[in-house]
């Protein structure tokens, strides 16, 4: 079916170029006696361009074709005749055809590219829509699959850090209410009773630190916990994480290798306290008995201080060091580990966010001699 409306915008522009001329022409003609024949062209011409760049090529082509005949009939002498009399005025006229045509077709050249740029822009445009619009589904994607893991790791993890301290209170407590029966068949002595009150004593408070793991750490992501900032002395945190963890090291040896001099830093010294004690930890439940422990702690640059940890366990392979922070993530439950896992999956996830609240790093890699991982927290000296 043929586009009538498109044909009538064709011929719309055709006409339009060719009447302008003629309008042009009108206007000008009385005047040809006073008026000089460079301003009638360069009239004629900027006539042409105007066409040529709301119209396009051929209307131009039309329009700079119709402007020579009437510059030559009505404006060389002799006018009202297609002879050119002065050979000068020929010159004239064939500048004029060659400049008009010339500029007609550079000027739509110009449009048309403009116009493709145009069009290219748009595509572009559609594309980065296109793209971002994928990109917001692979995200979100992305995001249900890693809500789905959170899920499954946090089902785990309470599975597993609630119900076996249960299991092991349940077992204890049931033991001791038979010893108390009248029909007892289990005879318990007073160091046995006491064995299962200390049973039910740590698998209580292994409850109550998981549940304040979680506490903590959903104030962490939710940006609530408010620390409390003072100078503190890092020798002096050290030793205070040291001291807590003096029952986990009972089979370690400890090595201090603290820098003389080191300045106060602007810290929350309890939360950076804590920190360390979870490197301790991690340290103790992945590295043989009897083996070294190795903390070091120096100036890193002008503004910050380095706390590092070196143990001798079997290191954490490079392709776990980013996930062993985050929650619920504990070294061995890989089918490629040997290890089993141990801890909640809390203690580094909680660390990190502690250091980054603290606007600091932790990262961990291979211990540059020997076997064993080495932690290190990268924390700003701060300011007044």
């Amino acid at each position: 079916m043929i586009n009538l409306q498109r044909y009538d915008k064709r011929w719309l522009r055709y006409g339009g170029a060719l009447a302008s001329v003629l309008l042009v022409t009108f206007f000008l003609e009385p005047f040809h006696e006073i008026t000089n024949t460079a301003t009638v062209a360069l009239t004629f011409l900027l006539l042409v361009l105007f066409v040529a760049t709301f119209a396009g090529r051929n209307p131009a082509l039309l329009a700079s074709t119709a402007a020579m005949f009437c510059f030559n009939y009505f404006f060389l002498p002799p006018v009202r005749t297609f002879t050119i009399a002065d050979s000068q005025n020929l010159v004239t006229w064939a500048a004029f055809l060659i400049t008009a045509v010339t500029a007609g077709e550079l000027s739509a050249y110009a449009k048309r590219r403009a116009s493709e740029a145009e069009k290219r822009q748009t595509e572009i445009e559609k594309l980065y829509e296109e793209l971002q619009s994928a990109f917001e589904k692979a995200s979100e994607a992305e995001a249900l699959r890693r809500s789905e893991k959170l899920k499954s790791a946090l089902l785990d993890a309470v599975t597993h850090d609630l119900r076996t301290p249960l299991t092991s209170i349940k077992a204890a407590v049931t033991t001791l209410l038979d010893g108390e029966n009248d029909d007892r068949t289990i005879e318990l002595d007073d160091e046995s009773r006491r064995e299962f009150l200390d049973v039910i004593n740590e698998e209580t408070d292994r409850l109550n630190r998981f549940i304040e793991g979680m506490v903590e750490l959903a104030q962490i992501e939710a940006g609530s916990n408010g620390l409390r900032r003072s100078w503190s002395d890092v020798p002096e945190i050290i030793e205070a994480a040291l001291y807590r963890a003096e029952n986990l090291l009972r089979n370690r040896h400890i090595t201090l290798k603290l820098e003389e001099n080191l300045p106060l830093v602007r810290v929350d010294s309890k939360a950076l306290a804590e920190i360390v004690y979870t490197l301790l930890d991690n340290a103790a439940k992945y590295s043989p008995e009897y083996s070294q422990i190795e903390i070091t702690a120096r100036l890193a640059g002008e503004d910050a201080v380095e706390i590092s940890l070196a143990d001798e366990g079997e290191g954490v392979p490079a392709e776990w060091r980013e996930r062993v922070f985050d929650k619920f993530f504990r070294v061995g439950e890989t089918e490629k580990s040997a290890l089993k896992p141990k801890g909640m999956g809390l203690g580094l996830a909680i660390a990190k966010g502690i250091i980054e609240a603290h606007e600091g790093k932790i990262s961990v890699t291979d211990k540059i001699v020997g076997k064993g991982a080495k932690f290190t927290v990268i924390v700003p000296i701060g300011d007044e």
